[in-house]
């Protein structure tokens, strides 16, 4: 039996997303991840205003006159969504930890895939690959895609992009559009990623805390790193280490911009501390305008 606060949370979580996506995100997904090209659909007689290329001569021979192929496009695709389910993850200063939006965000696309009538299914990792759920149909799947990602308990505490990316590649053989969802703390994925991104469309979910980006002056404060378990004790009110973490968190997230762009991957940047429709709305019209 499923607890009833985890009901009431998915319940939620249900009810918010796929609004999200009846109103907005379901119609731009539409229109930025396309099928996988067009197949045949049946033969009709020729209409003055067809194209002449569209004509089908073996049928137009045996029938006497002319015919033409009429073609549809194939709609479905396989959306994956690889979920970092790591400790790094279970941090937030605001009203959400990133987790906890990562699951939101992983509820809109799942949402908003479904209502395009493609398959979905979802891998949590730490690190190691902790659960795959295969890509299938249906609010059914998509609601247990929803709990899983919001109330799975990793086993794990570590973080492994490698490992996630080559089981894609493994279980996952058809092109898919594949969303990363973490902080991406995590070193040496570049390669792993530049090679899943030849097979699938890659799509970088990265959420960060603004803590991670800066520390406020509270004086003497105790850093514990979630994954390994290693304490730091630091003088908050230090300008220079202040502005020396400042730095560094600068630093790191700019490698990360280049990491991406190197491997040909696009990265949707989420904050806790802001709401993320603008961020995956504005990702889905810059995406559109390439393609236009």
């Amino acid at each position: 039996m499923i607890p009833d606060d985890i009901i009431r949370k998915i319940r939620k979580i249900q009810i918010t997303t796929s609004r999200m996506a009846d109103s907005d995100f379901a119609g731009r997904y539409h229109s930025v991840f396309k099928g996988r090209g067009m197949e045949f659909h049946e033969v009709r007689e020729y209409m003055p205003g067809d194209e002449i290329r569209s004509i089908d001569w073996n049928v137009t021979a045996r029938a006497g006159h002319p015919y033409v192929k009429k073609f549809v496009e194939e709609r479905e695709l396989v959306a994956m969504i690889l979920l970092d389910v790591s400790m790094s993850c279970r941090f937030g200063t605001c009203a959400n930890f990133k987790n906890q939006i990562a699951a939101e965000i992983s509820s809109v696309l799942a949402f908003s895939a479904i209502k395009n009538n493609d398959r979905v299914g979802l891998i949590l990792f730490t690190d190691k690959v902790e659960k795959m759920i295969p890509p299938r149909k249906g609010v059914k799947h998509i609601l247990r895609i929803v709990r899983e990602a919001l109330c799975y308990k990793p086993v794990s505490k570590g973080t492994d992009l490698n490992g996630a990316l080559m089981y894609l590649n493994k279980t996952i053989k058809r092109k898919a559009v594949v969303f990363v969802i973490s902080d991406f703390f995590d070193r040496d994925f570049k390669n792993v990623l530049s090679v899943s991104n030849r097979h699938h469309d890659i799509i970088a979910v990265n959420i960060i805390d603004p803590r991670e980006m800066e520390i406020p002056d509270v004086g003497i404060i105790r850093l514990c790193d979630l994954e390994t378990g290693a304490e730091l004790a630091v003088d908050a009110s230090s300008k220079k280490f202040r502005d020396d973490y400042t730095a560094s968190c600068r630093i790191r997230l700019e490698q990360g911009r280049r990491l991406f762009i190197s491997a040909g991957v696009d990265r949707i940047l989420i904050r806790t501390d802001r709401p993320y429709a603008g961020e995956l709305t504005g990702f889905f019209k810059s995406r559109k305008r390439r393609l236009v």
